[in-house]
């Protein structure tokens, strides 16, 4: 893995939790804020194994 790759990695996995802190602070549903959650958690710990 080149430090392109990995810098291209890092910057996209930053812009998707922002994309994430963005929805789940527009989300007035606690069920719909859980679920973003949850998909968020196991998206990024997916990636890092």
């Amino acid at each position: 893995m080149s430090i392109g790759t990995t810098w291209r990695q890092r910057r996209q996995a930053a812009r998707t939790r922002r994309a994430i802190d963005r929805a789940i602070a527009r989300t007035g549903s606690p069920a719909m804020r859980d679920e973003l959650l949850t998909m968020a958690n196991s998206s990024f710990t997916s990636r890092e194994l």
